[in-house]
């Protein structure tokens, strides 16, 4: 079989990966109560190898954090122990997992998900004096993932949730951006001017703050960040925004975070292909630390991506959940499972969950 430099090893830290080839973190509202499930335990059983990087849908680090119905959390008792059947089977295949670790803000869900309610359809507008709070919250959640075995913990500060939404210098609390902070400490006034110190206020407070208080929790050796530097992913960046993910980026890098984890700005075009527009070159730059990509990758463009060095790791969503043997696939250069999108996010904990079929098997029909 050809050898290709997606499915080369590679040492992170201290893990030795079997290949570049990592299941992203991806929201798949199965969690019942807020609690890890046997059939979640399958999920990712399905897609451990020895040697693989798998890491797991976010968990809510509080009960006001959650955003989506039946996702789960990392707050409680209940949900350390909820998650020890699902990192042992993990581990038992030989892979390594990291747990992603969020907080919504501004970005909850609508009161008719079912699983809070709000008397304005809104969660309230977060105040000053609840931003250590918060903080701790994060630290508590990696202390308790690293209890229920994972391998080490992502922050997710990307895609417009309440970390991301500090950095970007978006309003928080699900209130209309236009509306002005009140946040103190974690922000500073005349912020517009690009200057080194107003980038630093507004990086440092409650991005830079949570991942200092993880990595002081559970070691930098076991801490990853996702980022979305252009917006959500949308292209039309700012290089104001583009400069604070910068900013923060390096901050991380004196911290040691073990890796970065970066999404891409994608664009589509009459419903063909997504196209890559490489723009994290920078960010690869500044981090010396393990630099993974996510965004509309196939095996082709990782291949690319390792072999010119544009990034140590490529993770992938969509087309891993719809084949639980993908690294496998992809060495063989084997048709691959089309997803089904309407079941992403449904509750049934089999179809469009644990049903994609590995090779060898019938061919799903998308």
């Amino acid at each position: 079989m050809e050898a290709t430099p997606l499915l080369t090893p590679y040492k992170m830290g201290k893990f030795n990966l079997a290949h570049r080839v990592v299941l992203a973190p991806v929201t798949r509202c199965r969690s019942y109560e807020n609690l890890a499930q046997p059939h979640n335990t399958l999920y990712y059983q399905q897609r451990a190898a020895p040697g693989v990087l798998l890491i797991a849908e976010a968990s809510a680090v509080s009960e006001t954090a959650t955003g989506y119905p039946r996702v789960p959390g990392l707050w409680s008792d209940d949900q350390v122990e909820a998650w020890k059947p699902v990192v042992d089977a993990v581990h038992a295949k030989g892979a390594f997992f990291f747990c992603q670790l969020w907080h919504t803000g501004r970005n909850d869900h609508s009161p008719t998900t079912g699983t809070a309610e709000f008397d304005d359809g809104a969660p309230p507008r977060l105040e000053t004096d609840e931003i250590p709070q918060m903080v701790t919250d994060f630290r508590v959640a990696a202390r308790n993932a690293i209890r229920a075995g994972f391998d080490g913990v992502e922050i997710h500060a990307a895609n417009g949730l309440l970390v991301n939404q500090f950095w970007f210098f978006l309003d928080i609390g699900r209130v209309d951006s236009s509306q002005p902070l009140r946040l103190d400490r974690h922000t500073t006034d005349g912020l517009s001017d690009g200057s080194s110190s107003s980038l630093e206020n507004r990086c440092r407070r409650l991005a830079a703050d949570v991942v200092a208080a993880v990595v002081d929790e559970v070691g930098a050796h076991r801490v990853g960040v996702r980022l979305s530097p252009f917006a959500g992913g949308d292209t039309d960046s700012t290089d104001a925004a583009e400069a604070r993910a910068l900013h923060l980026v390096r901050s991380m890098d004196r911290l040691g975070v073990l890796y970065c984890h970066v999404v891409e700005p994608r664009t589509r075009a009459n419903g063909k292909k997504p196209a890559i527009p490489h723009r994290l070159s920078p960010f690869r730059e500044a981090f010396r630390g393990t630099f993974i990509v996510n965004g509309g990758y196939d095996r082709e463009e990782g291949d690319r991506a390792v072999s010119r060095g544009y990034a140590d790791l490529v993770s992938y969503g969509r087309l891993f959940l719809a084949n639980p043997d993908l690294p496998e696939r992809f060495r063989k250069k084997a048709e691959l499972n089309r997803y089904d999108r309407s079941t992403f996010y449904t509750s049934d904990p089999v179809v469009g969950y644990t049903d994609y079929p590995f090779l060898g098997q019938e061919t799903q029909v998308a």
